[in-house]
């Protein structure tokens, strides 16, 4: 089949265009290249456009003549919403709609749409699922939440199938270490790489469901096809629960750093406590199961920052 990617450029995106490619898709990227890079797409034979979800035309024009859609396009981040809730809520809401509008119009069969753990907010729930009422703490929260919304408005006036998946806690390689934004895995391997102990946003006891990117990409290529997906909202991790602290000091093991201890920040706005996931949705649904435990996909992770493609290892 023929699928579009919107910020396919982008670190989940370059891995699931990746993925459709060797499974024999045709794929066409949209990406505005404001967060992903072309580099990202290096040995993919993709169709590369260079666009912006807020462009109808060029939403349109990258829809046209494909049979599922991917939509993973969008402003990300907790912290950079917080200071832009504006651009946050144009290219996440606005792009999503601009999405739909063009799938509907293209006879597109269906869009799988890329969602947050973080519309749960601060749920007194530590285990996570579909049913529990949101809690955005966040204006990226409440801009996927919005996005899912309009999802399932599209399938239920329009009879567009869409599918939208909350990812929790995503990592793996292609995901940037110098962006000001970088994700924890990253930027906590990138720390000790430099001699310096990764910086703790509170007491380390916030958990997480750390989620391998094999995963999530496994999952939205089971949601495309999959026959109850359509109108459903799901959750797509692990299943599990792992601290930052332990993150932190497991880094520094796999990187032969333990020299270094980590160092305790403030904690930082919009933050949720916990995070882990009920799955057991997805698995009725999608047939889905994790294909990675955290363990060896963090190492793989870490593998790859301290080496990526054309630079030696460290010494």
């Amino acid at each position: 089949m023929r699928c579009l990617v919107t910020g396919g450029a982008g670190f989940i995106g370059s891995n699931l265009a990746a993925e459709l490619v060797r499974r024999g898709h045709a794929v066409c990227v949209l990406d505005n290249l404001s967060t992903g890079r072309r580099s990202n797409l290096a040995g993919v034979d993709c169709e590369f456009r260079e666009g912006d979800l807020r462009d109808p035309g060029a939403v349109s024009g990258a829809v046209r003549g494909c049979e599922v859609v991917f939509h993973l396009g969008a402003l990300p981040s907790v912290p950079r919403s917080i200071a832009d809730p504006v651009a946050s809520n144009e290219v996440n809401v606005g792009g999503t709609l601009n999405v739909l509008q063009a799938a509907r119009g293209s006879g597109v069969r269906r869009v799988v749409f890329a969602s947050s753990s973080s519309v749960y907010g601060n749920a007194p729930e530590q285990v996570k699922s579909e049913d529990l009422p949101p809690r955005p703490l966040s204006p990226y929260a409440v801009s996927k939440l919005a996005a899912e919304k309009y999802c399932q408005v599209f399938t239920g006036v329009y009879g567009l199938e869409t599918a939208c998946l909350r990812f929790f806690n995503v990592f793996g390689p292609n995901q940037d270490p110098d962006s000001p934004y970088a994700a924890v895995i990253p930027l906590f391997t990138r720390l000790a790489m430099e001699g310096r102990p990764p910086v703790v946003n509170g007491d380390g006891g916030q958990s997480r469901d750390f989620t391998f990117v094999r995963n999530v990409v496994e999952g939205n290529i089971l949601a495309a096809s999959a026959p109850g997906a359509s109108g459903l909202v799901m959750n797509v991790a692990c299943g599990g629960s792992v601290t930052v602290d332990t993150l932190a000091r497991e880094i520094l093991r796999l990187l032969g750093r333990e020299d270094l201890v980590p160092v305790h920040g403030p904690v930082r706005a919009g933050d949720v406590r916990h995070s882990r996931a009920d799955i057991t949705l997805a698995a009725r649904v999608l047939g889905y199961t994790p294909l990675v435990p955290f363990e060896e996909g963090l190492a793989i992770t870490v593998a790859a920052l301290a080496c990526p493609p054309g630079r030696p290892g460290p010494v």
